[in-house]
Parts: C-alpha cells; structure tokens; sequence
C-alpha cells in the first residue's frame, strides 16, 4: 500500500498553466487578485451568524452561487476566487487560504478545517526564473473528504473520496481514496472504511 502515493497521477497533470510576467493573461491575474480582496475584506467582516450573507458574498466571489448548505467560517483568503467551484454540505472553518488560479474543485460533503491551504500556483524554483512567471496547477477535493486542521495542499494534487488529510499534513502527491495520510510530505498511514 505504500506505493500509494507514488506520485502516480490522476487526471490533474495535463491541466498544468504557465503565466509569463507582463502578458495580458497576467494583467487580468492581477485585476482578479484586487476584485478577491476587495470581495474577502467585506466577506471577512462577518460573523458565524451572518451565514446567509457569507454565502452571498462567496457566490459572487467564485461567481456562481453555492448551495444552501454551504458553510463557511471567517476569515478567508484568495488571491482569484474565479477558479473555485464547491459541492453541497461543504464546511470551511476559519482562517483558509484557498489560491485557486490552477482550478480547485471540492466535491460534495467535504469538511475543511481551521488554519487549511489549498495552494494551486507556484513559482519555478530556479533563482533566475523565479519571478519571471507563475505556474498554475488544479486541486481536486473529491466528495467526503476531511482535510483536518493546518494541512497544506499544493498544485496537481487529487485528494480520493472519503480520505482524511491528517492536521498539518503537506500533500505533494495524489491522495488514493478511503485511506488517511499524515505528515510533511504527506505519507499513507493506512486505509480506512467503516
């Protein structure tokens, strides 16, 4: 079981985007990262009662509405917002950074808690590249998985239906469904069911 999380990939690799400093397509990455924060500084002023309100400022964030059960808790963070699509019963606890310009998809039913980063951009790691451009890959949160307190996600990462992120996990690597990872870098601990 622990080639598991081999590095074997699953449909995310192919979705890989590279911005180039100073082209149009990094204009409008900046003009959205100022309509996020714009829209995360009054989304941030809210309360745990302001639920209703929450998610009204979060539709308009990611741009489609969110489902009734839809809960987050403030704060939030992102740098785009546009790129973030959720399911039903999704529960985000306070203080998440959700960077999204790579995709991030979250299925149904998925628990995320206080203090979690999903993290789809990155620079190259070369001294002299590294400003010259952004990479940007997806995150997958497939339905009914729990990604505990503090973990980090990075870019091309599937996390399988109902696997547990372990608290202040870094996953590098696709995540198989039904199992529990923990650690930095994230390594299978062992599968789960009921």
């Amino acid at each position: 079981m622990s080639n598991l999380l081999s590095g074997k990939r699953m449909p995310n690799e192919d979705r890989t985007r590279t911005i180039p400093r100073g082209t149009p397509e990094s204009a409008a990455m900046s003009a959205n990262v100022k309509r996020a924060m714009a829209i995360t500084a009054t989304l941030n002023r809210l309360t745990y009662n302001d639920a209703d309100e929450v998610r009204a400022l979060f539709s308009d964030l990611i741009g489609k509405p969110v489902d009734a059960s839809f809960l987050l808790i403030p704060p939030f963070y992102t740098a785009n917002g546009l790129d973030i699509r959720v399911g039903r019963n999704v529960f985000v606890n306070q203080n998440c950074t959700f960077y999204d310009l790579g995709g991030l998809d979250i299925g149904d039913d998925v628990m995320i808690g206080p203090n979690v980063s999903l993290i789809t951009t990155g620079h190259p790691v070369e001294p002299s590249q590294r400003r010259a451009f952004v990479v940007a890959k997806p995150i997958v949160i497939e339905c009914n998985v729990w990604i505990a307190a503090g973990a980090t996600i990075i870019g091309g990462v599937t996390v399988g239906e109902n696997s547990v992120v372990a608290a202040g996990a870094v996953v590098t690597k696709d995540v198989p469904p039904n199992v529990l990872v923990a650690g930095n870098p994230a390594r299978l601990i062992r599968a789960i069911g009921d």
